[in-house]
């Protein structure tokens, strides 16, 4: 069965393996999540739960009505999980997973603002001598046909707004499950800032190593 889960990030530390390496981790907490809905084959042509996480202050009609179905709170950060199927009213925590497992960590990215091509796509500079004039500049974008005239593709690596989006990084580690305080150590680091919220599934891609 596909698991997963929604917690926040809160920050990266690092354990130590057996042997005594250090191993860099984000600690991600995973406070009881609560099954909202069940999609079904049948009235929504898919197969999915509907999980919710963290309290919310100022509920609309419709998530004060769909949170009373499932016995709990409304819930700020709701998401589907494809492919799980799970009760209504069913609680979550981090016991679904074990360590050694490998997930995929979905997250909005760090917003960095409107930035150039060097630190937005890693382009090359040019000559950083004195009077090039010509240092962090993107250079030529046209493409000169022989006959459509100058024209720039679509996609061209150009200046503008960088991060903000949402992000996978797969095939990463659960170190450890903290039980007791429902916390996840994730190997690696995850999409988003502190405090931010993200999405642990199981991993699409299956990986057979082990850290």
């Amino acid at each position: 069965m596909i698991k997963g889960i929604l917690g926040r990030k809160i920050g990266m530390s690092q354990v130590f393996s057996d042997s005594g390496d250090p191993i860099v981790v984000t600690v991600v907490e995973v406070e009881e999540n609560v099954v909202l809905q069940n999609k079904t084959l049948e009235l929504d042509g898919y197969e999915a739960i509907q999980i919710g996480f963290s309290d919310k202050k100022n509920p609309n009609k419709a998530e004060i009505g769909r949170s009373q179905k499932a016995n709990t709170n409304p819930k700020r950060y709701v998401k589907e999980i494809r492919g799980a199927s799970l009760d209504v009213g069913t609680r979550i925590s981090a016991d679904m997973f074990q360590e050694g497992d490998i997930v995929d960590v979905t997250g909005i990215s760090k917003g960095k603002g409107f930035q150039g091509v060097i630190k937005r796509h890693g382009l090359s500079g040019g000559p950083a001598s004195h009077g090039s004039r010509f240092h962090r500049a993107p250079g030529s974008i046209g493409v000169i046909a022989k006959n459509d005239g100058m024209k720039v593709d679509k996609g061209k690596k150009m200046p503008g707004r960088m991060g903000g989006k949402q992000t996978t990084i797969q095939n990463l580690t659960i170190i450890k499950v903290d039980r007791e305080r429902n916390l996840l150590l994730i190997k690696g680091n995850i999409p988003g800032a502190k405090k931010s919220f993200v999405i642990i599934e199981s991993a699409i891609k299956k990986l057979n190593e082990k850290w």
